[in-house]
């Protein structure tokens, strides 16, 4: 095959992809919420459906994010910007970490966990950003 040098093509090409995108996370859903709703919510889980929508939705959070980086019109501090998210990250996980240890039948262990969890899930998009920004600054400053 030809690779498509028209930009015209090119950019129905994409919408093209992106409406089949749509219409295939939509199937999944509807196959989902099918599962759910007869089987309940651990059956619906364990079917491999729900592995590549969780999957498809993280991967399609970070390709945004490599847009959005690029896409900021002003030019943000990468640092200062790490180190403001993650005093937000590490604000609200110990906050979310005390309310689990507080709450009845949870214990202290449970609670740090939790915020653990959270934090781990938190840094991995922060620092991630974190790159994008830097290089683009690395990148306008060449």
């Amino acid at each position: 095959m030809k690779k498509i040098t028209d930009e015209r093509l090119v950019l129905q090409n994409l919408k093209n992809i992106r409406i089949a995108f749509i219409i295939q996370t939509i199937g999944i859903l509807g196959i989902l919420a099918y599962d759910l709703v007869t089987s309940g919510l651990d059956e619906m889980r364990q079917n491999p459906l729900w592995t590549i929508f969780i999957i498809t939705g993280v991967v399609l959070a970070y390709l945004s994010m490599s847009i959005s980086a690029d896409h900021e019109d002003h030019k943000i501090n990468p640092r200062k910007s790490l180190i403001i998210s993650l005093a937000i990250l590490i604000f609200i996980s110990t906050i979310v970490g005390f309310l689990v240890s507080v709450t009845e039948g949870f214990s202290i262990i449970n609670g740090v966990i939790v915020g653990v969890i959270l934090f781990i899930c938190g840094i991995i998009p922060i620092i991630y950003i974190y790159f994008l920004r830097k290089n683009r600054q690395e990148e306008e400053a060449e």
